[in-house]
This record gives C-alpha cells, sequence and structure tokens, in this order.
C-alpha cells in the first residue's frame, strides 16, 4: 500500500508541478488516480510539508510549496 501511495503523491507532486495549481476534483479526474489513494497521498505530500491549501467558496485547491 505504501508504494501505491508513494506513486500517487509522485504522480500529485508532476501534475501540480506542471500547473501551478488544482482542486482535488480536476488532480483526480486528469491522473486517473482513485479518490482514496489520492486522498492518501494528499496527505503523504501534507504531512511532508509540501502543498498549500487554499479555500476559495467550496472549493479547495492545492499548490505546490515553492
Amino acid at each position: 500500500m505504501q508504494q501505491i501511495i508513494g506513486d500517487a503523491a509522485g504522480k500529485i507532486w508532476e501534475y501540480l508541478n506542471q500547473n501551478e495549481s488544482a482542486s482535488v476534483t480536476k488532480i483526480a479526474n486528469e491522473t486517473g488516480i482513485a479518490k482514496t489513494e489520492l486522498q492518501r497521498a494528499i496527505g503523504w505530500l501534507a504531512k511532508e510539508d509540501k502543498l498549500i491549501f487554499d479555500i476559495k467558496g467550496r472549493t479547495e485547491t492545492l499548490s505546490l510549496k515553492k
């Protein structure tokens, strides 16, 4: 399971590195990562202090810390 989560975290990092910021739904749709693995991978990246969370209205967007 750790390998799956780590791979998903890498895909999320690469996606955000290329696209600046995106909603969780957009990341899921464009990367094909299943919602469960996506949430776990976001937790992994957050624990490593790699993400910025921004909430605008009802939409939460993620971006990478520089």
